[in-house]
């Protein structure tokens, strides 16, 4: 029977967090409570320092405390960690020692985009299972190997719940709203949200591949799905046309046809986007990075990068560095 207490969300917005997931996040919990006729959900914004947090997009965002102040979580709460760009930063030994006590607690730990980094750099993901932005998923995987990762728009993992980023928190939340109230209150918030395809577990954050290229040909995806799969061991143009049924000469035409590039010139793009992600996001050795995006050795990787980019893997990140100093 459900308790009368609201459960309640302590939402830690860290520095430059995307606005997005977190209003897409607070904003179900609102709309359950109307739809309900009474409180289900109550909520606090807290943050590492000051009054106020900083989102990405320059808005700023008033907070009802600071983790410096008494705000432990009791054990039905749900601590939600906030992140954005420039997540490394953001882990710091305050932030680390206070979502470790809220855990200790009792408290369920959970995150939206690139919260989930926080969480796992806290050992609060050790051994769980969770999800992260795509476009951060190569950099955790490899600085968190301990962690279950999926490419689900959202993970349950018991008292472990994340997020992947933008609308998936909506996701998450109506979940969360079915699961303690049943699924017609979670259909009618889905409803008030226009929010027309509720999303589960199992599906997948990102586009189709004939979405995200914008072409409906069956055996281009699957050989572009076969790229993305083996990044770190390329194969080449003649065993990918062997295994899609065609030949060289009818792969490259292909490519060239809806693409306007070689299957190897797409797939060298492929691979250097995935060597950019975790150069930008991990401190791996540029060696290491490398051969992850199945370059032989790092003078290859280098030239090819700095043709792509206009600069050398070295100075993007000692760049990157500097910007984040």
């Amino acid at each position: 029977m459900p308790s009368d207490k609201p459960r309640r969300f302590t939402f830690l917005l860290l520095d430059r967090f995307t606005m997005l997931p977190f209003t897409a996040a607070i904003e179900p919990l609102r709309l359950a409570n109307r739809a309900a006729g009474r409180t289900l959900y109550s909520w606090r914004l807290v943050g590492p320092a000051g009054d106020h947090a900083t989102c990405s997009n320059g808005a700023r965002v008033v907070l009802d405390a600071s983790i410096d102040a008494d705000t432990v979580a009791e054990r039905d709460d749900v601590v939600i960690v906030c992140g954005g760009t420039e997540i490394a930063r953001e882990a710091t030994k305050p932030v680390l020692n206070w979502l470790r006590r809220q855990a200790r607690g009792g408290a369920t730990m959970g995150a939206v985009c690139t919260g989930a980094w926080i969480l796992a750099e806290a050992g609060l993901l050790d051994g769980r299972k969770a999800t992260i932005h795509w476009e951060n998923h190569d950099g955790f995987a490899e600085a968190f190997p301990q962690v279950d990762l999926y490419r689900s728009v959202f993970v349950n993992d018991g008292n472990r719940l994340t997020a992947a980023g933008g609308t998936s928190s909506i996701d998450l939340m109506l979940h969360l709203i079915a699961e303690a109230h049943g699924d017609a209150l979670a259909t009618e918030v889905a409803d008030q949200m226009l929010h027309t395809a509720i999303r589960t577990d199992q599906d997948r954050q990102r586009l189709s591949i004939p979405t995200r290229i914008g072409v409906r040909h069956p055996r281009l995806a699957a050989v572009i799905a076969r790229m993305e799969a083996n990044l770190e061991e390329p194969i080449s143009p003649a065993q990918l046309a062997a295994d899609a049924g065609m030949s060289t000469r009818q792969l490259e035409r292909l490519f060239r046809r809806y693409l306007n590039r070689s299957p190897k010139r797409y797939y060298m793009e492929t691979r250097l986007a995935r060597a950019r992600n975790l150069l930008m996001q991990t401190e791996m050795p540029v060696i290491e990075i490398a051969l992850a995006s199945g370059f032989s050795s790092p003078s290859h990787f280098s030239k090819c990068y700095r043709a792509f980019y206009g600069s050398t893997p070295y100075r993007e990140r000692g760049t990157g560095a500097a910007a984040s100093a």
